[in-house]
């Protein structure tokens, strides 16, 4: 059966962005030729959910072309229906539905690259199966939590602890079901 994976970057004090969806907190960590398991981890991918407002953000600040290359089907989660775009389906329907059409067809692995609200609703809901969580060496004090309260307890199990010279570390739990 299909994974549904979350590889996403936090601060140490749990936050994905700072205020104003501002990301460039993220570039404390870049180095030349690191990108702590990105590559590896995206080759058992051939499906991508990711949050509008997380698209958009992606979009302007890579382009288009890191999702709309052809290799991956890619769900962004909006409100407000559009045309797809290649690989790419602007998904306005219920986000619970379309994780369990996903999970039970034939493929690789399904990853969700954000935003908080959408982990946070396939949190609530026990889709998620894996976490990889890179925590950046810093402390931010406001922004957008990766996890919001008032969501089921989930207990986990850790597979693996990786630490990298820039001070990141990278943490990956399964979900126990």
């Amino acid at each position: 059966m299909r994974k549904l994976s979350i590889f996403i970057a936090s601060s140490l004090d749990g936050y994905i962005a700072q205020p104003n969806d501002d990301l460039s907190f993220l570039k404390i960590v870049e180095k030349e030729g690191e990108d702590y398991g990105y590559a590896e981890f995206t080759q058992n991918i051939d499906t991508i959910i990711i949050g509008r407002k997380t698209y958009d953000w992606v979009v302007k600040e890579i382009g288009a072309g890191h999702y709309d290359n052809g290799e991956r089907n890619v769900y962004v989660i909006t409100r407000t229906a559009k045309p797809p775009t290649g690989k790419t389906t602007f998904y306005t329907g219920k986000l619970t539905d379309l994780i369990q059409e996903l999970k039970s067809k034939n493929g690789k692995n399904i990853y969700c690259d954000g935003g908080a609200e959408v982990i946070n609703e396939l949190l609530q809901h026990n889709l998620i199966d894996e976490l990889i969580i890179s925590v950046i060496p810093i402390l931010l004090g406001a922004g957008t939590r990766l996890f919001k309260d008032d969501r089921p307890e989930q207990a986990l199990e850790l597979i693996t602890t990786k630490t990298f010279d820039t001070g990141l570390t990278q943490l990956h739990y399964k979900v126990k079901k």
